[in-house]
C-alpha cells in the first residue's frame, strides 16, 4: 500500500528546499526508488514537501538511508531544522502528468 509524508518546514524557503533537495535527491531526473510522487512548495508560514512511497518501507529506507544521514551530515543553504511530519497510509492516490492540466513539469 502506497504511504505518504507531508513535512512542514515553518519559515522555510525555496532556496533553502532547493538546496536540501539537491543533496537527497541528486539526480533532478527521477525519484529515488519507491518514490512514486514529489510535490513541494510555499505554504502559509513556510514551505511543505509532500511524497509518497510504494509502500511504508521505502519510506523507511528513504528516510534512513539517505534523508537523515545526509541532513545530519548538514547541508549548506539547506533547511535548518527538523520539518513537522505528518504521515499516512494511503486509501487512494491517483495521479496525472502536470503537462496534461496544463502547467510544465516541475524540477524533481
Amino acid at each position: 500500500m502506497a504511504y505518504g509524508i507531508v513535512h512542514f518546514f515553518p519559515k522555510g524557503t525555496q532556496e533553502q528546499y532547493d538546496a536540501t533537495l539537491a543533496a537527497v535527491h541528486p539526480d533532478p531526473s527521477s525519484l529515488p526508488k519507491g518514490q512514486v510522487f514529489h510535490a513541494a512548495g510555499p505554504s502559509e508560514g513556510g514551505w511543505t514537501v509532500i511524497a509518497v512511497h510504494d509502500s511504508k518501507d521505502s519510506w523507511l529506507q528513504f528516510r534512513d538511508n539517505i534523508l537523515m544521514p545526509r541532513l545530519r551530515e548538514g547541508v549548506k543553504g539547506g533547511f535548518t531544522s527538523p520539518p513537522e511530519e505528518k504521515s499516512f497510509e494511503t486509501h487512494n492516490l491517483r495521479t496525472q502528468k502536470v503537462s496534461e492540466l496544463g502547467g510544465q513539469e516541475a524540477r524533481m
